[in-house]
Parts: C-alpha cells; structure tokens; sequence
C-alpha cells in the first residue's frame, strides 16, 4: 500500500507533479503550533513563527491566518510576511547585519521590535530613525554564555559565537541604547541555539535574562517583553521529542508576577516534521567497496545532510519486493558530499519513490541553483485537496537575468 499524505499517496503526488517535490502537510502545521498555543496557554506568548526554516508564502500565510507572529532575520523576509498577509506589529527583525536600506523599511513598515546584536547596530537604527523622524522599537539580543549542547554550525549562545552582546557588556550596552534620541527600549531577547532535545538550556538562558531584567529595572530601564528566541528541536531519527510542557511551566513560574509578556520564535519545531521531500531512484549502482542508490534529488535541493551530517529518515514510498541492502543514497551533483544518507539500509531500485522524511524545514528554504539545476516543486496538502504552493523553475527562470549580459 502507498504511504499517504494526510489523504493523498505520495505516488499520486509524484506522477502529477514530477519530482523532486517538496510536500507538506497543512494539519502537520496546524497540529505544531496549536502545540505551542496549549503548552503555554498560562503564559499567552506571542509566538513568532522563524521564517527562514520555511519561506515559502503559502506557509507563512497559513501561520498568518492562526494569528501567529513572525521573526525574520532581513529585509527580504519582511517583504514575505508582508505579502502573505502578516501584520507588521507582529514582526520582529533579527540577525547580526541589519543593511540601512533594511532598517529603513522595518522602520516604514512599523514591525515589533528589532533584536539588536552590537553597538554600532544600535548607532545605526538610531541614525536612521533620527532621518525618518521615528523612533525605533528596539531589544538587545544578549549572549548568555549556554550551551545548547548542540550541532557546533546551529549553536548561538556561547561567547564564541559572532550574535548577540555579551552577557558581562550588557547593561553598560543598556544604558547606551537609553541615551539615544531615537530608540525606545521594549524588551530583552536571547537564543543560544538550534535543534535543542533537552529544554534544560533555555530554562537556564531564561533564569539569565530575568536576572539582567531586575538589574535594569532597578537602573530604571522598564521592559515589556522577554524574548526567549526557538531552538526547540523535532524528532529526526529515534530521539526522545522535547516536553514544550515541562518547559512552559518552568517558563510560566519564572514570570510569575513580572509584568513581562513572552515571545517565542519557534522555526524548525513548527515546520520540520510536516514536509517530505519526494525523489525519484535513477540508478542502483553496485561499486567496489559500497552500494549506490542515485536519485534525482541533491544537495541543492536538501543541503543539511552534506552541511550538518544531518540525519532524515528515508523510505520506499511502496512495497517493492526488493531485498535490503546496504547503500548510499546519493544525487547526481559532482560533489562527494552529495549524499542524503550513507550506509543506510535500504530496499530501492530504479524507478521507486523515495520519501525522505522531515524536510519541512531548512530543505527548500536553503535550496540552490549548484550545478544549473532547478530548484524542486512545493506542495500544500489539506485532507483530500493538494495545492501547488510553488511551480518547478524552468532553465528559463534561471538565465532570465544573464540574457542582458550577452548583448
């Protein structure tokens, strides 16, 4: 029997939209976030959905429509929320190289709040706002110096890392911010990294930050907001999932009497268990030392398993009678590290559909053009209904703007 998307068989879905096909589940999205609204219905957060594990705007309006927020790390991402149907008070701006040409249309389109990572940010928010005749809505994203015990690529909050202001320069960076014009200080914010199975990090981070709010309260810097960024990590392999429960209430007992609202910008924990990424065997070769399972996807269309060693389930899409074997489940990239899986046991042979399983986040969104290839098809599945979200590029689409060049 087919495996299913909600209602849908991932075979249907192959033939009618070729492959590779990115797939997603609406109720997988809906379930992740109404998971987020239970865990912490004590709290009331503003839950912002992080954009650049999925921007596709179909996803983003999906969230929209939920009444979700959205942090976004450019310009580029406001400009998506926005035409999905985000409201700009509900966006937060994010990340270590915010461009004028950025801030200035932060500022026009009236998001949240910026989480600022260093001083010269703040000078420049400040200057910009200072032309536009604004003031800035502005929170410090401080370093608390934990370790999120994770993947050294997706780890953030240690000192060796290039965000946030240092735990030790914070309220010095404080003060600072207060004298200038053109600024308003709303919050405080942290993230200390990606993919996090024990929560046990971000209590410590949160006990940080509101050691850091009484200090500044004290100095008469008021708050309004605690932002305590995502990470929440997704069950992969066989891993234990996060308790978002446990957390919550470890979270609602340190806010306990503090007039502070929570926000939360959880990314991959929303999106990543509802996509599938669909691939068709080429090829089942048999080499000297080891097996090779070539499919028409690759590490543009999938960069985490060559960029993290990351590890995706991956299946047949239907029983074939094949025998298991031993293999690399590898694209046709001329790149070594070009692979979706390495010594996997599998059953395939050319022409079955592949489903490699928990690509809903940071698999389309970090897709590329490496080697003239087109970027993959996105998909939207509700109940029996599927909606193209995104059509496959066409070479066209990818010399559209060298054609000038030629002459």
């Amino acid at each position: 029997m087919s495996k299913l998307c909600e209602n849908i068989a991932y075979t249907h879905l192959a033939e009618r939209f070729g492959t590779p096909l990115y797939v997603y589940s609406e109720q997988a999205l809906t379930n992740a976030y109404q998971n987020y609204v239970n865990a912490f219905a004590g709290c009331q957060p503003l839950i912002c959905y992080a954009v650049k594990a999925n921007s596709n705007l179909s996803i983003i309006q999906h969230f929209a429509q939920l009444g979700c927020g959205f942090d976004t790390v450019s310009g580029g991402e406001i400009a998506r929320v926005l035409a999905a149907g985000g409201t700009a008070d509900k966006i937060i701006f994010s990340g270590v190289g915010k461009s004028i040409q950025e801030i200035a249309f932060a500022l026009n389109a009236g998001i949240k709040c910026f989480n600022v990572e260093s001083l010269p940010e703040l000078d420049r928010i400040n200057q910009v706002a200072e032309m536009m005749g604004q003031i800035a809505p502005i929170s410090l994203r401080i370093n608390p110096d934990v370790d999120a015990k994770t993947h050294p690529y997706i780890s953030t909050g240690l000192k060796a890392n290039k965000f946030g202001i240092a735990m030790a320069d914070a309220e010095r960076a404080y003060q600072y911010a207060a004298a200038l014009p053109n600024l308003q200080i709303i919050g405080i914010d942290c993230h200390i990294g990606s993919q996090l199975l024990d929560l046990s990090p971000l209590v410590e981070a949160c006990e940080r930050m509101l050691a850091l709010a009484d200090k500044l309260a004290v100095q008469g810097i008021a708050l309004q907001h605690i932002d305590l960024g995502g990470g929440v990590g997704i069950a992969y392999q066989n891993e234990q999932a996060p308790d978002l429960t446990a957390y919550a209430a470890a979270v609602a007992q340190m806010l306990a009497g503090r007039n502070l609202r929570l926000v939360l910008e959880p990314g991959r924990s929303l999106v990543g268990n509802a996509g599938t990424l669909l691939t068709r065997v080429e090829f089942v070769k048999q080499g000297e030392e080891k097996n090779f399972v070539i499919v028409d996807a690759a590490m543009n269309d999938l960069l985490r398993p060559a960029l993290y060693q990351a590890y995706h389930h991956i299946e047949n899409a239907e029983e074939n009678g094949q025998p298991e074997m031993v293999a690399d489940i590898v694209g046709p990239i001329c790149e070594t590290g070009d692979f979706f899986a390495q010594n996997r046991e599998i059953a395939a042979a050319a022409g079955d559909l592949l489903l490699v399983r928990s690509a809903g986040a940071y698999g389309a969104s970090m897709a590329s053009n490496y080697n003239t290839r087109c970027r993959a098809a996105e998909v939207l599945v509700s109940g029996d209904t599927v909606r193209e979200i995104r059509q496959r590029e066409t070479f066209d689409d990818l010399i559209r703007h060298e054609l000038a060049c030629l002459g």
